[in-house]
C-alpha cells in the first residue's frame, strides 16, 4: 500500500543545472506495484535530461498529474498554476471551443521538468508545434494504435511498412514505444502548413500503409467499425490540441513504463514493458538519445498532400468526435 501523507518524507532540494528545485513528499510511492517514489520519478527525469528536454523544447505542454500516485485520480492540467517560479517559461494558447486562453508550460531547461514533477506530473504531453508559431506544426506524428485484440507482433510488422513508405518518400522517421502496446513514429516537417493540412497528409499516408497491409491495418475512424485485431493508424493525432506522451515520458501505469526511442533495427526484438523508469536510465547512458538527430532535417508535405488531393481527402474528413476515442 502506498505511504500516507504523514510518511511521505521531509522536503528535499535538487540541484538541476543552475536551479534549485524543492521536492515535497519525496517518499510518496507513485507506482505501488513497483514501489518507486516521487523522488525516483524526479531522478529518472534527471537521468534522461537531454532527451526529455529535446522532446519538449519550446512546445506548449499539457501535464498529466497524479497527486496521490498513479493509483489515484489523474488531473489533466493545461494552465500553469499561480505561484510558479518566475524563471518558469510558458506560452499562451487560445482554445476557440471555449473562447479562453491558457498559459501552458513551455520547457526550455530540465529544471522546468523537475518543477512539473514537484507538481505531481508523471506524463508530459507536448503539442506538435512550437510556441513561435503554435498554429503551424513542425512534427508529423504516426501513431500505430493497437485495437483490443491486436498483438504487438502485428504492430512490429506494420512498423516496417511505415518505414518502407517513409523511405520511398525520402523521409526519416524516429520511432519510439508508446509506453503501452503501440508504437509512435515522429517526422520533422517544415512548419508551412496548418493542422488541417498536416492531418490530411497523415491520413493520405495512413491509407497508403493500409493498402500495403490490408490484413493488418485499418484507417476506419469509428472504433465500432474497426477490426478488433487490427492496427489503427491514428492520423487524428495531428489535429490541433491532440497530444501524445513525449519521448522519455513516463506513463501513468503501475508498471512505470516509458515512451522510449528505439532503433528501426531493434523493433522486432523489443518488448514494450521492458522500458521502465528502472531500465531506461542505463539504456540512455549507454546509447544516448536515439532522437538526438531529429531536429537536423525537416521535410515537406507536398507529395503527401498530392496523395490527399488524389484521394479527395478534405480538411475535416472523419473529424467528428468518436466518444470512444475522446
Amino acid at each position: 500500500m502506498a505511504k500516507g501523507a504523514g510518511s511521505a518524507g521531509e522536503p528535499i532540494e535538487l540541484t538541476v543545472g543552475d536551479r534549485t528545485v524543492r521536492l515535497s513528499s519525496p517518499d510518496r510511492v507513485y507506482f505501488t506495484e513497483r514501489g518507486e517514489t516521487k523522488r525516483d520519478l524526479a531522478e529518472y527525469y534527471m537521468s534522461v535530461g537531454d532527451g526529455i528536454v529535446r522532446a519538449l523544447r519550446e512546445r506548449p505542454c499539457m501535464l498529466h498529474r497524479f497527486p496521490k500516485g498513479v493509483s489515484g485520480n489523474k488531473v489533466h492540467q493545461k494552465r500553469v498554476p499561480a505561484g510558479a517560479p518566475d524563471w518558469l517559461e510558458t506560452t499562451e494558447i487560445y482554445f476557440p471551443r471555449y473562447g479562453r486562453t491558457a498559459d501552458e508550460l513551455c520547457v526550455t531547461e530540465l529544471a522546468s521538468v523537475i518543477w512539473a514533477v514537484q507538481m505531481s506530473t508523471v506524463e508530459f504531453h507536448p503539442w506538435n508545434s512550437r510556441r513561435a508559431d503554435p498554429e503551424s506544426p513542425d512534427e508529423w506524428r504516426i501513431d500505430l494504435d493497437p485495437m483490443p485484440d491486436c498483438t504487438f507482433s502485428r504492430i512490429q510488422r506494420v512498423s516496417h511498412v511505415v518505414e518502407e513508405v517513409l523511405d520511398e518518400l525520402g523521409m526519416r522517421g524516429f520511432p519510439k514505444t508508446s509506453g503501452g502496446r503501440g508504437l509512435h513514429i515522429y517526422v520533422r516537417i517544415e512548419p508551412e502548413w496548418g493542422f488541417p493540412q498536416v492531418r490530411r497528409a497523415a491520413l493520405a499516408f495512413a491509407r497508403e500503409v493500409e493498402r500495403r497491409a490490408p490484413k493488418d491495418v485499418t484507417t476506419t475512424w469509428w472504433r465500432k467499425d474497426r477490426d478488433p485485431a487490427a492496427v489503427f493508424v491514428d492520423y487524428n493525432q495531428n489535429t490541433r490540441d491532440h497530444t501524445m506522451a513525449s519521448a522519455y515520458s513516463v506513463r501513468g501505469n503501475q508498471r512505470a513504463t516509458v515512451s522510449t526511442p528505439v532503433r528501426w533495427d531493434e523493433i522486432d526484438d523489443i518488448e514494450p514493458d521492458d522500458f521502465t523508469i528502472a531500465t531506461v536510465p542505463a539504456r540512455f547512458a549507454e546509447l544516448g538519445d536515439l532522437h538526438a538527430e531529429i531536429d537536423d532535417v525537416s521535410y515537406r508535405l507536398d507529395t503527401l498532400l498530392e496523395w490527399a488531393d488524389r484521394e479527395e481527402i478534405g480538411d475535416d474528413e472523419d473529424e467528428t468526435v468518436d466518444l470512444d476515442d475522446a
